[in-house]
């Protein structure tokens, strides 16, 4: 494939997968098993916080471990996909799982959800990698967006089958429906990601194996990290992004929790909030993946962070439950606007033939170990000090800190026309 050229029916395969996956993110991380293991399965402890941010930084711990040297190994052996059918699987087979977890099973629950995540975001690495091989770049931020879009529209898709298991909430009667979500929400991943392995394809080459996947993926990967610094551009982009991503997943991580546990929401009110979140979520991915593609992704990434400034001050501050609806509709916004801005440039800055080893580092080092402190930090000062306000206030500086760095990123960016496609 030229960078003149490009399929219309690969980019919407690779966006389906997105479609699948973010029922993992809303049904477990956000929505779902984030509040029925707060609520049902540590419920009593008083650190239900706390054992929720344990178990994702932990998950990112071993997730940020994996990436880059599983990356260097796929991209050396020519197995992108397989590397990530793999990981895929972990993550389905998990969270089908976590429907025997029941209450007071906080270390199954823990362990089951640690290993559903690392196979959600060891995964990342391998999908994003796909973005520079299926599009030019000057459709780079236009695609990425296209891709979190159809997440968010995946995710409204999720919230609409399972509402009428999650609806009735925590009643003694209707704890086996809700678990029967996570079930649901494992088919639906199953299901959404099949076109696009039958669509992608990996690198062609001889591979000849002359050590273990790790062990090769361990040398390479150091390697990796040494070349970074010929790239001074795209180090100082992980750095300004290690800061950023970790607010905007510390907000979609306790975001539910904060709306449940300090503005009083119902299960059923939660659900209406994400919505509202997730349906801006699209227009923000597509409409900054459009805009990207014309005044570059760093602008895009700039304003996004202001926006985000602007929510975590308004979420310390409000205190009804319209107030919040209201601030879901920027932080939808922000979350797609920054997810898809930043993966193109990324994908912008990264040279193809070493695309999984360097998202490796873009989705593993600086995005998973990133979101180890933010979780970690929140559920603790939550826990610990008994206010969700405070510890929103500690997301803060990731943000302002993101910004900062972000500013000594050097990007030459020219807007170019978009040929047409081809099917």
């Amino acid at each position: 494939m030229t960078v003149e050229r490009y399929s219309r029916v690969t980019i919407f395969s690779w966006t389906l997968f997105d479609y699948a996956r973010t029922s993992f993110s809303v049904m477990v991380k956000t929505v779902g098993f984030a509040l029925y293991f707060r609520e049902i399965v540590a419920a009593g402890t008083g650190r239900g916080d706390f054992y929720w941010g344990l178990a994702d930084s932990l998950s990112m711990v071993i997730a940020a471990g994996l990436s880059p040297v599983l990356g260097a190994a796929s991209d050396y052996s020519h197995k992108r996909k397989r590397f990530l059918l793999a990981f895929s699987a972990l993550c389905i087979s998990g969270t089908a799982l976590l429907y025997w977890i029941q209450k007071g099973m906080i270390l199954p629950g823990m362990l089951v959800f640690i290993a559903a995540n690392v196979g959600f975001q060891g995964g990342y690495t391998f999908y994003d990698a796909f973005l520079p091989e299926i599009a030019p770049k000057y459709v780079y931020g236009r695609v990425s967006g296209y891709g979190f879009g159809m997440g968010y529209l995946g995710a409204l898709s999720i919230l609409a089958i399972t509402f009428p298991f999650i609806s009735g909430g925590f009643a003694p009667d209707n704890l086996e429906k809700f678990r029967m979500s996570f079930l649901i929400a494992a088919g639906f991943f199953a299901l959404f990601s099949i076109p696009a392995f039958l669509r992608l394809r990996d690198h062609t080459g001889v591979y000849h194996r002359k050590l273990p996947y790790f062990r090769l993926g361990l040398r390479r990967a150091v390697r990796t990290f040494k070349r970074l610094g010929q790239y001074k551009a795209l180090s100082r982009f992980l750095i300004s992004f290690f800061l950023y991503i970790d607010g905007v997943n510390t907000v979609i991580f306790f975001s539910a929790l904060y709306a449940r546990g300090t503005l009083g929401f119902t299960p059923v009110e939660v659900i209406v909030f994400f919505i509202v979140a997730q349906t801006t979520a699209i227009l923000g991915s597509v409409v900054f993946g459009v805009l990207t593609d014309h005044w570059g992704p760093k602008k895009s990434i700039n304003i996004t962070l202001l926006i985000w400034i602007g929510v975590v001050l308004a979420a310390f501050f409000i205190q009804t439950k319209t107030e919040f609806y209201a601030v879901g509709l920027f932080a939808g916004i922000a979350i797609g606007s920054s997810q898809s801005s930043s993966r193109s440039l990324m994908a912008f800055l990264t040279p193809p033939e070493h695309a999984a080893e360097f998202f490796g580092f873009y989705d593993g080092i600086a995005g998973n170990a990133s979101a180890i402190m933010g979780p970690l930090t929140f559920g603790a000062i939550s826990s610990f000090t008994g206010s969700q306000r405070i510890a929103v206030l500690s997301v803060l500086i990731f943000f302002v800190l993101g910004l900062i760095f972000l500013q000594q990123v050097k990007v030459q960016w020219q807007s170019r026309t978009i040929p047409a496609a081809e099917n």
